[in-house]
């Protein structure tokens, strides 16, 4: 054994790649996939960090409002998908590297799935074409935001399964995070969301009906679900004498309590959101619920591309055609849609503070 460790200790140190040499170039690299390849070629790096520090999202944060800000201040389509690029930052790397290397730079950065910063103040796609320009914040016209293949891929089915029902949606609508960028909130928490749900879907409900159950009551007979208890949660259960439109919000909580349900295996399909969950049902689940497991991470990223683009179709309805969409529930699909974007934590939100933008 003695010698067996001798021999680890005594190995050389990986070979690291050489230091650039001439004109160096500085990029900063914003790299979406969890794992990403050591750049082989020629290169200085200055420093490399990912969700771990955290200050990564507040540079990022901050780095979002220099997108925005770009030209004219206002919102456009190309920097709402550098943004949303950024929001699913995984790893932020700092490299130097040789003017003639960039060719090599370019070639990692797309297989790192990363969108580059440059000192001259540009956002460029991986191919160094310019994203977010500097000055009037526009991109060049071959520019592209990088996408895995898998985003691409479920983004074209879930169009496709929507335009069976007679539902068409742009196809510039973005892909979404994929399996490759995708840190899945655990079993425990989406476990205990669940409960935290039930718990004040049940006190709304109880309230809205003219039978309050009291908050003890409930909380004796669910005791792990008040750990779980998001601020505003809390703040619902505080009061004595809820109000009936609070609690007309609240007892949707059943459809997002349904999506966990369905996301822990508890529930056997998730069906298309055109009618409100059996509440009933909902209870029991959880109440009886035995060995959860959480669903794939491509099944769960399916249901949340689908719902994304519904969403949009059923806000389109309303801002431009005055009405509701038909064939689908408005409620149960922003429900779903919440959770779905808490189970994978889009922009890094707590219950509370969950968007749905589309």
């Amino acid at each position: 054994m003695i010698e067996r460790l001798k021999s680890l200790f005594s190995r050389k140190a990986e070979s690291a790649p050489p230091e650039p040499s001439g004109e160096t170039l500085l990029f900063n690299a914003y790299c979406t996939r969890l794992t990403i390849a050591q750049p082989a070629f020629a290169h200085t790096l200055h420093a490399r960090r990912d969700l771990s520090d955290p200050e990564l999202l507040e540079h990022l944060n901050d780095f979002c409002g220099y997108v925005l800000a770009r030209g004219d201040g206002a919102m456009s389509r190309d920097k709402y998908h550098v943004i949303l690029h950024l929001q699913r930052v995984q790893q932020h790397l700092s490299i130097g590297v040789a003017a003639s290397d960039t060719g090599a730079l370019y070639e990692w950065a797309a297989r790192a799935n990363a969108i580059l910063f440059t000192t001259d103040g540009h956002v460029t796609d991986p191919q160094g074409r310019v994203l977010v320009n500097a000055a009037d914040g526009k991109a060049a016209a071959d520019a592209c935001v990088p996408y895995p293949e898998k985003a691409l891929a479920r983004k074209a089915v879930s169009e496709a399964k929507l335009a069976a029902r007679g539902i068409d949606v742009p196809l510039t609508l973005p892909p979404l995070v994929c399996e490759d960028e995708l840190a899945l909130r655990s079993k425990d928490e989406a476990v205990e969301r669940a409960r935290a749900l039930l718990l004040v879907a049940l006190r709304a409900e109880s309230v809205a009906s003219g039978e309050a159950m009291p908050v003890e009551t409930l909380l004796s007979k669910m005791p792990l679900a008040d750990d779980a208890l998001s601020p505003k949660e809390r703040a619902f259960l505080a009061q004595e004498a809820p109000s009936q439109q609070d609690c007309a919000q609240l007892i949707w909580r059943y459809e997002s309590l349904n999506l966990l349900e369905w996301a822990l295996g508890l529930v056997g399909q998730l069906p298309y959101p055109d009618a409100p969950v059996d509440s009933a049902a909902a209870v029991a689940t959880l109440i009886e619920m035995r060995g959860p497991q959480l669903r794939s991470a491509g099944e769960i990223l399916d249901a949340l591309d689908l719902h994304y683009r519904l969403h949009w179709h059923i806000r389109e309805s309303r801002l431009r055609k005055g009405g509701e969409a038909a064939g689908v529930d408005a409620d149960v699909v922003m429900e779903r849609h919440h959770a779905l974007n808490w189970l994978v934590r889009f922009q890094h939100a707590g219950w509370d503070e969950v968007d749905t933008p589309t």
